[in-house]
């Protein structure tokens, strides 16, 4: 079985990779391991380091979901913010026999801009399958619903209505929960309901990954909407009598600065997960 290495950032979702991964597997038998690295926006809000790496975190993930929705064998990993060494470095350590490198187009891409596919081939002695995707043409081949929430990340109104969405269309979920400040409980707190959400949505048959974001909501939203390509988003919050969100006008701020459609869902919070922990303050 052959290792086949699939190295992309920002068109990990795009069809010409899609169609290239399926290709290669209707050749024979193969097996794909999908390396993304990290990549930090050249403008907007500040991103922490952390924030990089779990972005780059939810593109494995969710090149991995569609891996296993199409029967298909795949692993990956996040690597160094350099492609060409976060390619030599999965050659390395993980017996590649060939590479899928996926590029925007030459317009703009930095990565051609570099003659990445000439130096992984001439470096490694592999063969490199070179696939552009021009996602500011085609777009990706379904929606991209950014969901936000902390307190009520795991609660069932929110739940029920990602699963109504689903069912509307392809689509992608990426959840953004803004990390709690304080102790490591409250920190804690928020990955639990993360995990929640995911499960729940990962036992329905839906395709989502998630990340722990700033503790600031609006930045939250606004550095996932920079880095992702998102088609809607949806906010959810505790009842608007309870939420500081709200009363901040995050909705509308939002929907103001992205122009994307942007839904409110108000929910209960999940005491099964811990979600009281901490204080309400953040939704």
């Amino acid at each position: 079985m052959a290792n086949v290495l699939v190295l992309a950032n920002q068109t990990i979702g795009g069809q010409a990779l899609i169609d290239a991964v399926r290709e290669r597997a209707a050749e024979d038998d193969a097996a794909f391991f999908v390396v993304v690295p990290q990549n930090r926006p050249a403008h907007g809000n500040v991103i922490y380091d952390d924030a990089v790496r779990d972005a780059a975190q939810v593109r494995v993930d969710l090149a991995l979901a569609f891996m296993r929705e199409e029967g298909l064998e795949g692993t990956g990993e996040v690597g160094d913010s350099d492609p060409f060494h976060a390619a030599m470095d999965a050659i390395a350590h993980h017996q590649i026999d060939e590479v899928i490198l996926s590029t925007l187009p030459i317009t703009s891409s930095g990565w051609l801009r570099r003659d990445l596919p000439e130096r992984i081939e001439q470096a490694s002695g592999l063969p490199v399958k070179h696939v552009v995707t021009d996602l500011a043409a085609c777009g990706l081949p379904f929606d991209v619903c950014l969901v936000v929430a902390n307190q009520t990340a795991a609660g069932d109104e929110l739940i029920a209505r990602l699963k109504a969405k689903a069912e509307e269309g392809p689509r992608r979920f990426i959840v953004a929960v803004p990390q709690e400040s304080g102790d490591g409980a409250a920190v804690e707190g928020s990955r639990r309901r993360l995990q929640a959400l995911l499960r729940s949505l990962e036992e329905a048959g839906i395709v989502a990954a998630g990340m722990i974001a700033h503790t600031d909501p609006y930045t939250a939203t606004m550095n996932a909407a920079q880095t992702f390509l998102i088609s809607e988003i949806v906010i959810s919050t505790l009842p608007a009598n309870r939420s500081e969100w709200t009363k901040r006008g995050l909705i509308e701020r939002v929907a103001k600065a992205t122009g994307k459609p942007v839904e409110h869902v108000e929910s209960a919070v999940d005491e099964r997960v811990g979600a009281a922990e901490g204080a309400e303050a953040r939704g």
